[in-house]
């Protein structure tokens, strides 16, 4: 199957300073995937130069097989939600319609009439007057009634309350449902994307420090409480990814794909958020994180 995105060696820069360099990644498409990184680690810059906003100044990205922006008919594959869903305060609902339709030759113009009329949404009234979750939902509108193959989604849930977060997700899998497109959903918010995907990428200085299913993620990962040990003296088949001690206790998350049978540890199961912290505090990529980093689902 053809890679959502796939980029190798690459790398933005501005000026002298470096947005991002080195990234090699792949997404898989057919799927939800959940892209998490604190600040700066380049997330925006990847997911722009995706969508053809921005040129590489060095390595390669290929988007469902072709170049990034290098034509009509790669650009109708990609629907993009930038960050704050920007839209025109000034024009109409009806207005961001029309405008939407205008250079897309596979807009869907009931689609998109219909998702405002299930929003509840007025056509006259203009995007300026919309609350913060409507202005999102007009522009994840505008993404989806181009028919995209790829949505891709640049922390479109930042600014919004827990209520409208809960409303443009519930949105977005109505999407996903019924057109069976690819989504790439950067955001901070680990509990939203452990509701709605199904792969997750943390980004990390421009690295890939985890990927993968996040079933296969969360059964691959355990955390281990016994008495304090050094890490170096578990199992081979035990890779510790964050450890902390006591005078007489040791705490650590292993990835492993055996069962630990140390009667010594007391094994707990960890939670999509207990993942994300771990590796973006994990100084070094280890073995484990980078082992799927070339890797495409099914």
């Amino acid at each position: 199957m053809i890679a959502a995105v796939e980029s190798v060696g690459l790398g933005k820069r501005f000026g002298r300073r470096w947005a991002l360099r080195d990234c090699t990644v792949t997404i898989p498409a057919g799927e939800v995937v959940g892209l998490v990184g604190p600040n700066g680690a380049g997330k925006t810059t990847l997911l722009h130069l995706a969508v053809g906003l921005l040129a590489p100044s060095v390595g390669t990205i290929r988007v469902l097989g072709g170049r990034p922006g290098s034509g009509q008919a790669q650009i109708s594959k990609v629907g993009f939600v930038a960050q704050d869903a920007p839209v025109y305060g000034h024009l109409s609902v009806a207005d961001h319609l029309r405008m939407g339709e205008y250079p897309n030759p596979s807009w869907d113009r009931a689609l998109a009439e219909g998702r405002i009329r299930q929003l509840g949404l007025d056509p006259r009234q203009r995007a300026g007057s919309l609350s913060g979750g409507q202005r999102a939902q007009l522009a994840l509108v505008l993404a989806v009634a181009k028919r995209p193959e790829l949505l891709v989604l640049d922390e479109p849930l930042a600014s919004l309350d827990p209520l409208a977060r809960r409303e443009f997700l519930q949105g977005l899998m109505e999407v996903v449902a019924s057109q069976g497109v690819s989504v790439v959903l950067s955001s901070h918010q680990v509990a939203d994307l452990e509701r709605v995907c199904d792969y997750l990428i943390v980004l990390a200085d421009s690295r890939v420090r985890l990927a993968g299913e996040v079933p296969d993620l969360l059964a691959e990962h355990v955390r281990l409480s016994g008495p304090r040990r050094d890490p170096s003296s578990l199992p081979s088949d035990q890779t510790v990814i964050e450890a902390g001690h006591t005078d007489k206790q040791s705490v650590m998350l292993v990835r492993t794909r055996q069962p630990v049978l140390d009667p010594a540890w007391t094994a707990m199961s960890v939670t999509l958020e207990d993942l994300v912290l771990a590796y973006l505090k994990t100084p070094e990529p280890s073995e484990a994180s980078t082992r799927p980093r070339l890797e495409v689902a099914r």
